[in-house]
């Protein structure tokens, strides 16, 4: 059986050693010499004219409710459109899908889609009503 140590209450001082004394003496790394960081920022960085794509706010065909559609994407992957499409929903607040080469997202949100593509390279111009 292990045995029981006390701790004293009384009102004497404890002398208390910080386990992270030993690192205040120690340099933080500066932002230059980190070239890892550096190349991630520089493949992430978003390409520049992608071309342009269009913004159209849609109710045909959906019982009235209101949709907004991007629409002519030009040597993009679907993979990427699903990326833009989440991450057009989740700025939102709403739903969306892609179908037929087209991001459909529920509700009114042409400028904040907008935006989203312009910080991806593209060109979004409203079209229609």
């Amino acid at each position: 059986m292990k045995e029981k140590r006390h701790m004293s209450t009384s009102d004497e001082t404890f002398a208390w050693k910080s386990p992270f004394a030993a690192l205040k003496d120690v340099p933080l790394p500066s932002k230059s010499t980190n070239s890892a960081a550096v190349d991630l920022a520089d493949k992430t960085a978003p390409k520049r004219n992608r071309g342009r794509v269009d913004i159209i706010r849609s109710t045909a065909h959906r019982g009235g409710k209101m949709v907004t559609v991007v629409t002519g994407f030009v040597g993009i992957s679907q993979a990427e459109k699903e990326r833009l499409a989440k991450e057009m929903q989740k700025a939102c607040s709403a739903g969306g899908t892609v179908k037929e080469g087209r991001i459909e997202i529920q509700g009114d949100h042409r400028d904040t889609v907008a935006r989203i593509l312009t910080n991806a390279g593209f060109r979004p111009v409203f079209a229609g009503g």
